[in-house]
């Protein structure tokens, strides 16, 4: 049985709960977040603190790019290195790992190297997975 709407309570009365005096109108306080800085300032400024306005320095041009650094944690260069093996990369052959081929610039040092020594060819390394790479026995190329 489908229940019956709740306005079937109000069906006879003139204002249907809405008041003779003040009337139910479309928006009277107008649409969506109008008035915030005017007439519904209280509830703006209570609720979305900051809402208005700017803050702090513009930044013209900026270059993202600059900034793209993906990382690669040092534990991850044998997955790696197992991968292309079955590919059989050029690299491979002579022990070598080129990380940007494989989307990553910067090698960070969580983690064991456990892979046989190595030549990591990478951007940037961090001081930590620079030291485990050579106590391993591996070698380091900057490109």
């Amino acid at each position: 049985l489908k229940k019956k709407k709740k306005n079937r309570k109000k069906r006879g009365s003139v204002s249907a709960g809405h008041g003779r005096v003040g009337k139910h109108r479309k928006h009277p306080g107008g649409r969506g977040k109008a008035g915030g800085q005017h007439h519904h300032r209280i509830m703006f400024d209570k609720y979305y603190p900051g809402y208005f306005g700017k803050k702090g320095m513009r930044n013209y041009h900026k270059n993202k790019q600059q900034k793209f650094c993906p990382e690669l944690n040092i534990d991850q260069i044998t997955k790696i290195y197992l991968a292309n093996k079955e590919n059989n990369l050029n690299d491979i052959a002579q022990n070598r790992i080129r990380i940007i081929k494989n989307g990553f610039f910067k090698v960070l040092g969580k983690g064991r190297f456990s892979a046989k020594p190595l030549t990591i060819v990478a951007k940037v390394f961090s001081k930590k997975a620079a030291k485990k790479i050579l106590k391993a026995g591996g070698t380091i190329e900057l490109e």
